[in-house]
């Protein structure tokens, strides 16, 4: 069976076409698409998604469909995270997309979110690993511990890269007082983190922040899955990284750094101060980098429906 799985991020929109084995819980990647529409941008909690927000998500999800269509998926699950979580408009836009595009998007909760991205990056690991997974996304960013067959911790924190950068990163470059209250400010909302002893055999970073930043350890001019997935992160890469892009404008990041930062351009910085920031509370000193995580993790709990999976914590 061909699947396409859809994750609607504050940031991103990203679409997994898989081909699905049920009977062997496995899930082989076709082809993965992104676009950056921001839904997200300039969001307060309780307020409405502008309309020319909705029309970049409505032109993404268009393109999708068409994709979707040419693999003749058998199946779309469609999910949709912090941006649509907090709006206050949700429920319209969930109404306009499915009168359109004939698309049903489920709304996930923030722990909801925590068990798909890690169900998605550990899909295949070993069932008996402890993992550590961290989902940095534009509005917020979950923390989940445990093994494939039970999630011992998960969170989803009010962190993300995009509201902080909108709140907190005002010139462009910003200013060193921004940076370093951003700094208080995101080790003041993971503070819990310091609290909690983790045992885990191998931490995983997700999403645009630790893929994007790896682009740019290597010097890669486009994005290469194949280097990407797996690779690793240190700690002093990443404060190598930020020392690099404290500095820079938005234009000078997109231009050292070319299409591999395209979209992120204005809230890379942002995003290696957040990871680095978890790093340091847990006492990481490195992490292994994925680009799987909520639309793999969809895909995985539709695999795992029936099954005994428990995500007590």
């Amino acid at each position: 069976m061909i699947i396409a799985s859809i994750d609607i991020g504050t940031n991103t929109v990203l679409l997994l076409i898989a081909v699905v084995n049920k009977a062997r819980n496995e899930i082989k990647t076709l082809k993965n698409f992104y676009s950056i529409p921001r839904i997200g941008k300039g969001l307060l909690p309780d307020n409405e998604i502008p309309e020319e927000n909705i029309q970049r998500l409505l032109d993404s999800l268009r393109q999708y469909k068409e994709i979707i269509t040419e693999f003749q998926c058998k199946k779309i699950i469609i999910t949709g995270t912090k941006a649509l979580r907090s709006a206050e408009n949700s429920d319209d836009i969930i109404k306009r997309v499915r009168k359109e595009l004939n698309f049903n998007i489920q709304i996930i909760s923030g722990e909801e979110e925590a068990e798909l991205s890690f169900l998605g990056s550990t899909s295949e690991g070993h069932t008996g690993i402890k993992n550590l997974v961290i989902d940095i996304g534009g509005g917020s960013t979950e923390i989940i511990y445990g093994h494939r067959n039970k999630i011992e911790f998960k969170k989803s924190f009010d962190v993300g890269v995009v509201s902080l950068t909108e709140e907190f990163l005002k010139h462009d470059p910003p200013l060193q007082s921004e940076i370093l209250k951003l700094e208080s400010i995101i080790k003041e909302k993971l503070n819990e983190l310091q609290k909690i002893k983790f045992q885990a055999d191998v931490a995983i970073a997700i999403a645009g922040t630790p893929t994007t930043l790896v682009c740019m350890k290597m010097n890669l001019k486009e994005y290469d899955e194949d280097k990407i997935e797996g690779s690793y992160l240190s700690s002093e890469e990443i404060k190598g990284l930020i020392e690099k892009l404290s500095p820079l404008s938005t234009n000078q990041i997109k231009s050292n750094y070319s299409s591999v930062v395209e979209g992120r351009e204005d809230l890379i910085l942002t995003g290696a101060i957040i990871l680095l920031g978890i790093m340091e509370l847990l006492v990481i000193k490195k992490v292994k980098v994925s680009s799987k995580g909520n639309r793999y993790g969809a895909i995985m709990k539709y695999i795992f429906k029936d099954s005994d999976i428990s995500t007590d914590n």
